[in-house]
């Protein structure tokens, strides 16, 4: 009886230690289930956060646009110097900070002013063919010609090909066909579709620069010299050499230079003698696109869009958030 006894309490002994190992296992469980519902509501939140963050940095420089009143736009503004502002947001928020990048689209060549109706803009076709014809880009003068010829075919309104350029017949013919737009793009990477320029040109390599970095699908044809980069600097005329673009950049970096008329280049030495159309320059810009990113933990967001700005007044013309 003494052991039948015995028996019973070890199989109580071993109920009970399969009870409290059920129950540990099962609080792990919902444990970790709990401490996953945790993390991923905090995640939440901070995606939430971290998306503020990005579009009140946006604000920030639709409001630093909004407040520039100067007759002409230049690098030696505030809006121009948001990185700045970036080094010291942190200031601004309870948490987090944000990078913030605006660029001047009137600095950059308007790929849709190339063309007007059918027929070519003269004055960008040059400035697109001496900026194709810089070495940086390693081509040469005929594929230069062909890809702007290409280019006016993508966007004018028939089906006539120009000089070496590519219509619908070319396009139709590819492994993977698709019609000539005929149509002004709407997106700049739309140039990828177009014939000669290939990945490596739009894009850049470890060796050469990307044109997406020089072209704009904003603005009535003009170039604002106080912002151009070098390399735009370089293509205003087949006579500014690297030095003189250098210069350049030099004089307009100096605040104490008036920059208020686009004539100033001919006050950097050496540039007297120099002629830039004066119908293709200005000082003054209306297009940019701002460019922010929040930081939170380990998270970031960014968004980008382009503003026009007439008279203090800022409308987006584009809106996207990654």
């Amino acid at each position: 009886m003494r052991k039948i006894i015995m028996n019973d309490r070890g199989m109580a002994l071993i109920l009970v230690i399969l009870m409290v190992s059920i129950i540990t296992a099962v609080t792990l469980l919902l444990n970790k289930a709990s401490r996953s519902q945790i993390d991923e509501a905090a995640n939440l939140r901070d995606g939430i956060e971290t998306a503020c963050l990005s579009k009140s940095g946006f604000c920030i420089g639709e409001a630093l646009l909004s407040e520039d009143d100067n007759d002409f736009d230049s690098l030696n503004e505030s809006w121009a110097r948001s990185e700045q502002l970036s080094s010291y947001s942190a200031e601004l928020f309870d948490a987090g900070h944000i990078g913030l990048r605006i660029e001047d689209e009137t600095g950059k060549i308007p790929v849709n002013a190339l063309v007007n109706g059918t027929e070519y803009n003269e004055k960008i076709k040059n400035l697109f063919i001496l900026f194709l014809n810089l070495p940086e880009f390693d081509l040469t003068e005929q594929q230069a010609g062909e890809i702007v010829d290409a280019i006016k075919d993508w966007i004018d309104e028939d089906d006539v090909t120009t000089g070496f350029g590519a219509e619908n017949m070319y396009y139709e013919g590819l492994e993977n066909p698709y019609p000539c737009k005929n149509a002004p793009l709407d997106c700049i990477e739309e140039l990828l579709m177009i014939r000669g320029i290939t990945e490596d040109l739009y894009y850049g390599t470890d060796n050469t620069p990307g044109i997406a970095n020089y072209v704009t699908l904003y603005g009535k044809g003009v170039i604002n010299i106080n912002t151009a980069s070098n390399i735009i600097l370089k293509a205003l005329s087949d006579e500014i050499t690297d030095e003189m673009a250098a210069d350049m950049d030099e004089f307009r970096k100096d605040e104490g230079n008036d920059l208020s008329s686009p004539s100033w280049y001919k006050n950097v030495p050496g540039m007297t003698g120099i002629t830039i159309d004066p119908g293709l320059i200005t000082t003054k810009s209306n297009t940019f696109r701002i460019t922010s990113t929040g930081y939170l933990n380990d998270m970031s967001k960014k968004v980008c869009g382009v503003i026009e700005r007439d008279s203090g007044t800022v409308t987006r013309l584009t809106w996207k958030v990654d």
